[in-house]
Formats: structure tokens, C-alpha cells, sequence
């Protein structure tokens, strides 16, 4: 295990001096499962491939075990690394998939065949040792890329979205999989995604990135219920959360805690407000309530509601009903900075 460490670590292109990763500091935990989670072109990918060595920074350091390793090749870095194309050998079968980082180093043909034991019994895939990457299913590939990953016993394992070229069913049992066996081999892992399902599910801590530049760390539960600012709160979460401007302030809220007469005044001290529900959609276990504000500071604005189904049935589009959200979920924007402040009254 290793702590992966970056200070004011910047990655510029030359076209139009573009950064694609700004001035990131960074330091992961022993064994942690960190998550970089960010939009496309946030700089997440860029990051991690800065870390794995396949990058040139353009100002910064990036330490590995408490050494800097700016200058050192991906293998000295002592760092494993599975693409989102998993870049199997089809020619090769799975046994030889797996042992050639191992062969490349010169190991004997004797650690070879017991270094891939280890790894296969780890991921179940000791029965496809003789097959060829065009024999196995999505699944069996991204497992053969993971065993060639830990056959080296890197110190930092490096993920770049590897799951994305899964069917949704399959990307979520392998999503858990992978989890599980993070947890087993303890080695620290960095793992790159523009989903946040998967980094709320599988990370002990997330690293929010937009535009190059980190918007905030912490649990998924920091992240979702504290939000450092307004591209937090409306990029976690589906729907995302209310963002309502209204006098140099923006309160926002989630959608399951604008709550239907019934719910509301169960929540304790709340503010309500009169929700004309314009349409709505039918989700099995809960419903997606859309429509806008009919009075007060707010009046007109766009709001959406998630509430289970089975408080639902009586509310229909096109009426009026009195919902209301807690004031402990309420949350508080700066206008201009668009960063998170303390609770004031609302205006």
C-alpha cells in the first residue's frame, strides 16, 4: 500500500494554453478506494494518467509512497493501471494475458504460474486460462485485465473507467465485485468515472472535478448532503438539486425533501410553498414530480420533486398543492461565488 500524493499539480496543452488539469493538490489514504468524478474534459483522466507516469506535468509533483516520482517510468512507479478498453493481447490467452507484465520483468517461469494463481483464484478465473479474449463475455475481460493488473503487486492500483463498456445489468454486479476485491488486496486504488452511481457506491472518498480544477473531497455523503458549491449540488444527484436565486443568495435543496402534504408536516420546522405540478413520471418506486412555484420570493420557478409512490397517489398534474422542505435541508450559495455559506433567513 501507498499514499498517492499531488501538490499544485498542472497539466497544460499548448493549443490555446488550455488547462486540462489546474494547480491539484491531492493526498489519498493507505487502502483507500478514491474516486475521481467529474464531467467529460474535467481533467479527471488526465490526472490519474499524470500519476501513472503517461503524462508529462506541466508544473507540480506528484509523490508515490512519500518519493517523488516526476521523473520516474510507470513501471518504477510501482503503479498497475486497467483501461476502459481493457487492451487484452488476442492473440495471447488468458494465462499469458496475465503473466506478461511478469514475463517482460524477467520473473521465472515458476513465479509466473504462481503469481497468476493468486490472482485468478482472487477474480474466479482460473477456468479460463486457456481461452483467448474473444472466447469470454465483458465481464471475464475486465477480470483478466484486473488479475494482469495485481499479478505485479502494485503498491497504487490506477482505473480508468473501466467498467463503462459493460451492459447496465453486468457493470452493476461487476461494480460491486470490484469493490469487494479492492477490499480484499488492501491496495491503494484510484479509480476515474464520469457516473456518480459508481463513485457514490464504490468510493471512501470522492474528488468532485470540473474544468481542471478539484471542486471538493470528501465521503459520498459529504459531497451529496454538503455541497461546496452550486456545481456540486446540481452535478450529484438525479434529479439534481433545486437552486432557487432570489437577493444576492441561492437556496437549494434536494428533490426527495420537497415533501407532499402528509410528509411535511412531519419534518419539523419547514418553510412551505404553494407547487403547481405541471407533469410528472412514474418511476415504480417513486415519482418524479415537475412544475413551479405560485407564490412568494421564488414564484415562478422551476422545481422538481422525488417522493415514493406510495405518497403520490393523490396528486395529479395541473393542481396545486402545498408542499414544504425542512429547514435543516435547506442550503445556502453565495450569488456571485457560487460557494456554499452559512444558513441565513430566507429572503
Amino acid at each position: 500500500m501507498a499514499i498517492v500524493e499531488t501538490r499544485k499539480l498542472s497539466k497544460v496543452f499548448k493549443r490555446g494554453n488550455v488547462g486540462a488539469v489546474v494547480n491539484v493538490d491531492l493526498e489519498s489514504k493507505e487502502g483507500e478506494f478514491l474516486v475521481l468524478l467529474g464531467p467529460s474534459g474535467s481533467g479527471k483522466t488526465t490526472l490519474l494518467r499524470m500519476i501513472a507516469g503517461l503524462e508529462e506535468p506541466t508544473s507540480g509533483e506528484i509523490f508515490i509512497g512519500g518519493r517523488v516520482v516526476n521523473e520516474l517510468t510507470p513501471r518504477e512507479r510501482g503503479i498497475a493501471m486497467v483501461f476502459q478498453s481493457y487492451a487484452l493481447y488476442p492473440h495471447l490467452s488468458v494465462f499469458n494475458n496475465i503473466v506478461f507484465p511478469l514475463k517482460a520483468q524477467g520473473v521465472s517461469k515458476e513465479k509466473r504460474q504462481k503469481q497468476a494463481d493468486w490472482a485468478a483464484s482472487l477474480l474466479g478465473i482460473s477456468h479460463l486460462f486457456g481461452r483467448k479474449p474473444r472466447e469470454l463475455s465483458g465481464g471475464e475481460r475486465q477480470r483478466v485485465a484486473l488479475a494482469r493488473a495485481i499479478v505485479r503487486e502494485p503498491s497504487v492500483f490506477l482505473l480508468d473507467e473501466p467498467l463503462s463498456n459493460l451492459d447496465a445489468k453486468l457493470r452493476a454486479s461487476a461494480r460491486e465485485e470490484l469493490e469487494q476485491f479492492q477490499k480484499r488486496i488492501g491496495t491503494t486504488a484510484i479509480y476515474v468515472t464520469h457516473d456518480q452511481v459508481e463513485a457514490m457506491a464504490m468510493g471512501d472518498r470522492v474528488v468532485v472535478m470540473s474544468q481542471g480544477s478539484v471542486r471538493q473531497i470528501g465521503t459520498p455523503a459529504d459531497v451529496y448532503d454538503q455541497p461546496a458549491d452550486t456545481f456540486v449540488a446540481t452535478f450529484l444527484g438525479s434529479p439534481p438539486m433545486n437552486l432557487l436565486p432570489a437577493d444576492g443568495v441561492i437556496v437549494g435543496f434536494r428533490p426527495e425533501h420537497f415533501l407532499p402534504p402528509g410528509v411535511a408536516d412531519r419534518t419539523g420546522e419547514h418553510v412551505s410553498y404553494q407547487f403547481h405540478v405541471t407533469h410528472s413520471e412514474y418511476l415504480g418506486a417513486e415519482r418524479i414530480l415537475y412544475g413551479n412555484l405560485k407564490e412568494g420570493p421564488f414564484a415562478g420557478r422551476k422545481i422538481i420533486s422525488r417522493i415514493p409512490a406510495t405518497h403520490g397517489s393523490e396528486i395529479s398534474d395541473g393542481n396545486v398543492y402545498s408542499f414544504a422542505v425542512a429547514n435543516r435541508d435547506l442550503k445556502f450559495f453565495d450569488a456571485k461565488t457560487e460557494k456554499r455559506t452559512a444558513p441565513r433567513k430566507l429572503p
